[in-house]
């Protein structure tokens, strides 16, 4: 991205055209990027609470009094035990230094409680690791080359946009593009074949495939001899697997099955490359981890891996030649607690801010440190999530750019940075670039990097090792090997002036095999997974809601319900942008025709959307887009600009998936209801 600077004011961004991902593209949200760094709700100046918790309501205060009031809560409790503090943080700013560096050396000297940064990727992440070894998969500028390519539980039109350019070309191309999602999204819309598989069963239909490829021969015999393992264990569990059992499951027909099958095996026959582009969509359900792992076993058995365009990509990120130990620095724990570590998952923070002190659990969670994440609004259970920051006695520090949802639960709030304030460097998960992220503008009002507040608090604490004087330019150039393979001579001061650099991968990361597994091949049959407990081999795991796996519930509540992103959110990043706001309306929610009139639901309609665990008021919009039985509320808006004060995450739950300890955002059931007279409670 360029910035154009007058003064000491951006007045101007815009795609860098040399940049060979993007090619001068920037998303709708992005390109309002100056919206929300001078928007006039920033932060700009340390506050403290002076209402009660939720409120909003604060006064300035001075950044030593901030620190100095934060430095004194954290060393009383932990000089009782440093494990009643957490962090939690994500992917607000996902640079190395500005997330990943700086405020991981703080904690781990501190003595802190472990976050299990499981919101987003870490079921799929788990299955993916699984079978292939890490995160590396097919380089998108190759996908434009592919003739067929499987766009599975995503839609980048609306959240990778620089993928769906290059899909686009192989399109014009000649390639077919293939959408699997229980929607009709934007992106469904756009490509020749569009499969809706009912939530949670992508794992059984990813067997199917199997099952057709291996009964109709469509297969690499040559690639799976030499390069995979547990073919023959493999074939014997698919062929359980038969169409017409998949089709009950999925709640899709015969022949979409053979189609997709069908297509993708002969079109690897014919020599052509074929390319799955999968996405996290996939993994938001009890069995998310292991439709991660069936997925990703496909191309191995039709040799996809042998083509630069073929393959699949969940995510580079393994590509990149991180210095994790020497960013975050975990031998600084304090030598004087003889504690065990306790790790708190994120994805699970409603209930353990509810819970007390016990043997198994350790201290009560006593002061939160919140950054670079929103989970009042993003966190499933929502009303739990609320009612634990509610807490009078636990203290809460928050670093933002506004008052969102969980800002208004804070003790302390502390203005941070945006990217156009600070230094940062990134790895990514969509391409193979190394990314500079140099200031464009000084800080706004007092704000302060995450970087820089982390140190200021270390001095406060009295932190004296040297690592803690580190400067962001010293940060980014730890951040990534230079002895590496992928990123050789990696010299921070060139990709600071050059903007980026690709890291070096070969065209065609598996073709001769070379998976980093303990095998080296693609692990059909995986042995780590047995010792973990799991089914080494593809299975199916259903959803924890669902019609099939638990009709009691489904009689109370028979529609399914997924929250995909908001075409112009980013979570809940953006939602307070005016501009892009007025675009997306007010919430909404996705209805087919039929179960609309069996409500006597009409368009536009103010519906309740309820189950065991919460409701939410949303305007109706009814469409064949959503699949009969499913409802669709797309997502993540702030909780104070919904007119009824709550978003979907009020009817998800705090389950988690079958690998990874990741939530289940779309293992839900729910009921819907025209909203005649207010609303009363059916739970």
């Amino acid at each position: 991205m360029l910035v154009t600077v007058d003064g000491d004011k951006a007045v101007a961004i815009q795609g860098d055209p040399d940049h060979p991902n993007t090619a001068g593209v920037l998303c709708t949200k992005v390109s309002r990027y100056l919206e929300r760094t001078y928007h006039p709700d920033r932060l700009l100046h340390p506050m403290k609470r002076t209402g009660p918790k939720g409120s909003g309501q604060f006064e300035r205060i001075s950044w030593d009094e901030a620190l100095t009031t934060i430095a004194e809560r954290l060393s009383t409790e932990a000089a009782k035990d440093p494990r009643a503090i957490l962090p939690y943080s994500y992917a607000g700013t996902m640079g190395v230094v500005q997330g990943e560096s700086m405020d991981m050396r703080f904690f781990n000297r501190l003595g802190a409680s472990k976050l299990d940064r499981t919101i987003c990727s870490s079921a799929g992440t788990v299955g993916y690791r699984y079978t292939l070894g890490a995160k590396i998969g097919t380089d998108t500028e190759q996908f434009e080359n592919a003739k067929l390519i499987i766009i599975w539980g995503g839609n980048p039109i609306a959240s990778n946009l620089h993928f769906w350019m290059r899909a686009q070309e192989a399109k014009r191309r000649g390639a077919v593009l293939i959408a699997i999602d229980p929607y009709r999204s934007l992106t469904a819309e756009k490509c020749q074949h569009h499969i809706a598989p009912l939530p949670g069963t992508d794992s059984a239909l990813a067997l199917g495939i199997m099952h057709v490829l291996i009964r109709d021969d469509l297969l690499d015999h040559d690639y799976i001899e030499q390069y995979t393992l547990g073919f023959d264990q493999l074939k014997q569990r698919v062929a359980e697997w038969d169409v017409e059992r998949v089709t009950k499951i999925c709640g899709i027909t015969v022949d979409q099955i053979e189609m997709l099958a069908t297509m993708y095996g002969t079109t690897s026959k014919q020599g052509d490359p074929v390319a799955i582009r999968l996405n996290y969509g996939v993994q938001r359900s009890h069995g998310g981890g292991m439709a991660v792992r069936n997925i990703t076993c496909l191309p191995a058995l039709i040799g996809a891996w042998r083509h630069p365009a073929g393959g699949v990509l969940l995510s580079s990120g393994d590509s990149f030649p991180k210095q994790t130990q020497r960013l975050e620095r975990p031998d600084l724990a304090p030598p004087e607690h003889s504690l065990p570590t306790r790790t708190i998952n994120m994805s699970t923070i409603g209930d353990d801010l509810l819970r007390g002190a016990s043997p198994a659990f350790g201290p009560k969670l006593s002061t939160l440190i919140i950054y670079n994440a929103n989970p009042v609004a993003v966190a499933p259970e929502s009303a739990r999530v609320a009612k634990g920051f509610a807490r009078e006695d636990l203290f809460t520090v928050v670093l933002e750019h506004f008052k969102t949802d969980t800002a208004d639960y804070a003790d302390i709030l502390l203005p941070a940075t945006t990217q156009l304030e600070h230094v940062d460097v990134h790895s990514t998960y969509g391409h193979l670039y190394i990314v500079a992220n140099n200031a464009a503008i000084k800080p706004i009002g007092e704000a302060k990097p995450n970087s820089e507040i982390f140190r200021l608090l270390a001095a406060k604490m009295g932190f004296s090792e040297q690592c803690f004087s580190d400067s962001d330019d010293d940060l980014a150039a730890q951040a990534f090997d230079p002895a590496s393979t992928t990123a050789p001579g990696y010299d921070w001061e060139k990709v600071k002036q050059a903007g980026w650099v690709k890291l070096q991968m070969p065209p065609a990361p598996f073709a001769h095999g070379g998976f980093p597994t303990p095998s080296g091949k693609c692990e059909f049959y995986c042995e780590r997974m047995k010792v973990d407990g799991l089914d080494p081999l593809p299975t199916y795991i259903p959803p924890h809601e669902s019609l099939a796996s638990t009709p009691n519930l489904a009689q109370r509540f028979p529609l399914a319900m997924i929250s995909p992103p908001q075409r112009n959110f980013l979570n809940t990043s953006f939602v307070n942008v005016q501009s892009l706001r007025d675009t997306e309306g007010e919430p909404h929610l996705h209805i087919h025709p039929d179960d609309a009139r069996m409500r006597s639901i009409a368009d536009g309609d103010i519906v309740r959307a309820f189950n065991q665990r919460g409701e939410m008021l949303l305007k109706a919009h009814i469409t064949d887009a959503a699949r009969l039985g499913l409802v669709v509320a797309p997502s993540i808006w702030w909780k104070k600009l919904a007119p009824d004060q709550k978003n979907a995450n009020e009817l998800t739950s705090q389950r988690l998936t079958d690998m990874g300890r990741a939530p289940t955002f779309y293992d839900v059931l729910v009921q819907v209801e025209k909203l005649d007279t207010a609303p009363t409670s059916r739970l």
